[in-house]
């Protein structure tokens, strides 16, 4: 892999973490809700599920994806009915602000919770596999080793996927003073709660070959 190739790369993978999805829009609910570190936790779980997703893709799974219509259908309906799930809960969501100051530790969601969210919200989409499968290739040296390659183009994804999700919950986090009253805390519960869910109807319909 050329130095023009990584950072070919480093574009493609600029615009992909820069755009709105349901990771960034997790990492922003649980800002607001209960703190930035949620927030940040919740986007670490994503990362890792994120890592797992291009490990699979590297092992054969994204091309299983690709030629078996049975099983995308089967993890994208599974994948949508979770972010729907989440859509439903985060809409129901008690509208009560989040208060740093308050030292009610029992009403917030324990790391542990935040980072399996994460890791289910990172693995809901079946079309990322495909994704990997067919964008990693493009960037690799057949002539050259491909572990090390491999690699180096995960690790910089990771860390690019985490700083923005970082950055997006600590800007949100600052924010959340400034909306800290019932009225507002239960529209942006009803907002976020109709975002996952559409995302989720949205996956839906999704095909492999779109």
């Amino acid at each position: 892999m050329t130095l023009s190739t990584y950072f070919l790369y480093l574009a493609a993978v600029s615009v992909l973490v820069l755009s709105p999805g349901p990771t960034m829009l997790m990492c922003i609910t649980r800002a607001l809700q209960h703190g930035w570190a949620r927030g940040i936790v919740s986007g670490l779980g994503s990362v890792t599920a994120a890592l797992g997703i291009m490990l699979l893709s590297a092992l054969g799974l994204g091309a299983v994806l690709a030629a078996s219509e049975t099983a995308f259908t089967v993890l994208k309906v599974v994948g949508a009915a979770y972010l729907i799930y989440l859509g439903i809960k985060t809409w129901r969501s008690p509208a009560v602000a989040f208060n740093p100051a308050s030292g009610d530790a029992a009403a917030l969601p324990t790391l542990g919770t935040c980072y399996a969210q994460g890791l289910m919200v990172g693995a809901s989409n079946p079309k990322a596999l495909l994704f990997f499968a067919a964008f990693f290739p493009q960037f690799l040296d057949p002539a050259a080793a491909w572990g090390p390659q491999m690699g180096i183009l995960a690790a910089t994804f990771m860390a690019m996927e985490m700083s923005v999700l970082t950055l997006c919950s600590l800007g949100t986090a600052r924010i959340a003073p400034f909306l800290a009253s019932s009225a507002h805390v239960r529209w942006i519960n009803r907002v976020c709660g109709g975002l996952f869910a559409a995302m989720g109807g949205i996956l839906l319909t999704v095909r492999r070959h779109a």
